[in-house]
Parts: structure tokens; C-alpha cells; sequence
């Protein structure tokens, strides 16, 4: 019995890979390619209004890219558009070979970005492609009609995307066998500018003081944000201090850790300097530091703000005093001088008085030289002075009672 039921799996097995053998490989992936259309059409549009690469193209590439999504580099690394690290990447990697050889010509293996989530790997796609630093390959590409995708499919093969010569056909039999074309609304899609540098190069993941975060350039939800980065409400908001309801709006560009941050930080800079409307907060989530760790290093309250080119000490031990705050003095700066009069008072009242004027003081003449007045002629100085009742008192100071000396003149 045992022997019959073995024998027939084996029929099975074989009658299946003979079957498969004579059906057309657009045939076999028909169900993953569909399943993988419907799971991103909704994020390839969102993409498509955001910078204007058409959906149909993205789809397109993210299905011959990924293998609809089957790819190991798609499941393990979350990457579905093949994008390799390149020298700009900070965030996480993976690596696995390729096309990349060594000096001996032996075949290596390359890295590759890795994302959080697949939607993150899509903002990443539009993102390297309408990058300032490539707009010498791909920026022609934005000058195109957003509709003309067999234009994008032979441009991206002539930009250098990849090296398969029937990339363009590949990408295009793909298109208009899922009609994907109605994704790509008339008029919906402003092509970018790209030669305008962007403030960050957006990837939808990026990592900083080894803590991922989020960035979008548009403004999104707390709860929209979640639902990108597949990540619990709730946890979003006790990781990032500054959240604190589900439908709070994040600004364009802010950060949103997705993961607890650090009690210090891990790179080179050990000091941050305050820079202007800059608060505390704002330093915690730019070094990716937790604030209230930040605050008790600095001897500072979680809601503080530090004076502009003040010091915030990002890792270490307490600072010997707390930081000096906005619209505290400081102790260091020069005071300004006040009005003076010209016996040395101080005199604001009269506006007269250039500030800093020194106090006028009458000169000190030494003991040893007589202040005289060229005015007032020689005085006689007697040696012995009248008292009343008849008395004198001599130079050094003995009286003597009833008697006088005469008068001794004192020479010029």
C-alpha cells in the first residue's frame, strides 16, 4: 500500500513539472502579478501625484524588479526596485550577489538598500530617480509626457536602470497586459523640477544614532504614518515625545522614530550649538536622543529652550551648570556702558553724554609737591599759633601759655 501511494506522488510530481513546462511563463506569474497590482496600485498613485513617475512605469518595474514581489532581495530586504546602496546610503544593508566583480574578475556580492516595508522601498524608487545628483541620467526622463510610458520604458533602459537590452519591452508588455495605463490619470501628474536640490534625500527609512526613522515630504497623520510603516499607534507616539494624538499632523520633513532612541549619542559630535527657534525637543530628535535624557545631562526642563549658540552636551556626564536659556543674560557678554556726568555720576537723563565718557575727576597732586595758585601771593606761615586766652601752640604741638614767637616768612 505504502509502495502504490509513493508511486503515485511520483506520477504526480512529474505530470506537474511536465505540465508547468508547457505553460507561458506570463501565464504561471498571472496571480502574483495581479494579487502584487492590486496590493500597490494605491501607494504607485500616491507616488505618481508626489513626483511624477507614472504609475504604470512603477508598477511595471516593481513586478519585473521583484518578481511580484517573490524576489529574495523584495522578502528579506524589502527592496523591490533593485536599488543598490551607492556611497549616499545610511540606512540598513543587505547584501547578496549579483552583477559586481572583483579586481580578479570574480563575482561578489553587492549591497543592496533594505527597507522597512515595501511601501517605504517604493518613496525610495522616486526618490532615486528624481535625485539632484542624478539628474545628469534620469532628469530628461521628467521632461517627458507623463503618459507616454513607452518613452519612460526606453528611457530608463537608455538612463542606464538596467543593463537587459529588452528592459523597455519587458517593462511594456507588462503595461498593457494590466491596462496599467489606468493608473496614469490625464493631468493629475506635475513632473518635478529636478535640478532644485531637496533639504534631505527622502527614502522613506533612514537611520540615525543607529534608531530608524521615518521622513515624508508630505504632511501625513499619526495614523497614516502607522499605517506606512506598519508600526502600532501607540508606539509611534511613546517613542516620539512630540506626538501625542492618533490624528496629529506630522510637518513635511519632521522625523518620526520608529523605534525607541538613544540615552546618548553615538557619533562624532560630542556638543551641539543652539541654533536660532531651535528648542530642546528639536535637538532630541535630530540626534535621535531621548529627551528627557537630554534635558538632565544639560540640568535643563524637557520644555526648555536653550539660548541660541549655547552648548547642549549630547552624551557623557551632567554639565557643572545648567545651560543658560533664551532671554536669560549672559554672564559672559560685555556690559554695555551707560551716560556718565563729569563728576563720575551716573547720568541718563542727559542724552548729551556720549555712552562710555569717562568720569571727570579733579587731578591728585602728590604730598610732596605744594599745590600752589599762581594767583594768590607768598603767605607768611607763623611757627606757633594764637589760642584763646593768650596761649600758642608751637610746631610740635607743646602749648605754651602767654607767649608769642614772630611771624616767620615762608620763601616763594
Amino acid at each position: 500500500m505504502t509502495k502504490h501511494i509513493i508511486l503515485l506522488l511520483l506520477l504526480f510530481t512529474v505530470a506537474q513539472s511536465a505540465f508547468s513546462a508547457y505553460i507561458p511563463e506570463e501565464v504561471m506569474f498571472t496571480v502574483d502579478q495581479e494579487r502584487y497590482i492590486k496590493r500597490f496600485k494605491d501607494i504607485a498613485i500616491r507616488e505618481m501625484e508626489r513626483t511624477g513617475v507614472p504609475a504604470s512605469i512603477k508598477l511595471a518595474q516593481g513586478i519585473l524588479e521583484s518578481d511580484s514581489g517573490n524576489s529574495t532581495l523584495a522578502r528579506s530586504a524589502k527592496n523591490h526596485f533593485g536599488i543598490k546602496c551607492g556611497s549616499s546610503w545610511k540606512g540598513e544593508e543587505y547584501f547578496k550577489r549579483d552583477d559586481d566583480y572583483d579586481a580578479n574578475g570574480r563575482l561578489i556580492k553587492s549591497c543592496f538598500r533594505q527597507y522597512r516595508n515595501a511601501d517605504a522601498s517604493f518613496v525610495a524608487h522616486s526618490e532615486f530617480l528624481r535625485n539632484p545628483s542624478k539628474s545628469f541620467r534620469y532628469g530628461f526622463l521628467f521632461r517627458l509626457e507623463p503618459t507616454d510610458y513607452k518613452a519612460w520604458a526606453k528611457g530608463l533602459r537608455q538612463a542606464g536602470y538596467a543593463t537587459n537590452p529588452r528592459y523597455p519591452e519587458l517593462l511594456i508588455s507588462i503595461i498593457e497586459r494590466y491596462n496599467l495605463t489606468q493608473y496614469d490619470t490625464p493631468g493629475a501628474i506635475d513632473p518635478v523640477d529636478v535640478e532644485q536640490p531637496i533639504a534631505e534625500a527622502i527614502t522613506g527609512i533612514l537611520r540615525t544614532n543607529d534608531v530608524s526613522y521615518f521622513i515624508s515630504e508630505a504632511p501625513l497623520t499619526v495614523n497614516q504614518i502607522a499605517r506606512q510603516v506598519d508600526i502600532n499607534v501607540r508606539r509611534l507616539m511613546d517613542y516620539n515625545e512630540g506626538l501625542n494624538k492618533e490624528d496629529q499632523e506630522v510637518a513635511t520633513g519632521d522625523r518620526v522614530y520608529l523605534q525607541p532612541k538613544r540615552n546618548s549619542y553615538r557619533g562624532r559630535e560630542r556638543y551641539h550649538t543652539v541654533e536660532a527657534g531651535e528648542n530642546l525637543l528639536a535637538i532630541a530628535q535630530r540626534y535621535g536622543l531621548k529627551l528627557n535624557k537630554l534635558a538632565n545631562r544639560n540640568r535643563l526642563q524637557e520644555g526648555d529652550d536653550p539660548a541660541t549658540g549655547t552648548k547642549i552636551k549630547l552624551r557623557g556626564g551632567k554639565v557643572k551648570e545648567a545651560v543658560r536659556q533664551e532671554g536669560e543674560p549672559d554672564p559672559n557678554a560685555t556690559v554695555n556702558d551707560v551716560p556718565t556726568t563729569p563728576d563720575g555720576t551716573i547720568d541718563i537723563e542727559d542724552p548729551t553724554i556720549e555712552p562710555g565718557t569717562p568720569p571727570t575727576v579733579p587731578p591728585t597732586v602728590p604730598p610732596s609737591v605744594p599745590a600752589t595758585n599762581p594767583t594768590t601771593p607768598p603767605t607768611t606761615n607763623p611757627t606757633t599759633n594764637p589760642l584763646p586766652g593768650g596761649g600758642t601752640v608751637r610746631p610740635g604741638g607743646t602749648v605754651r601759655p602767654g607767649t608769642t614767637t614772630p611771624p616767620v616768612t615762608t620763601p616763594p
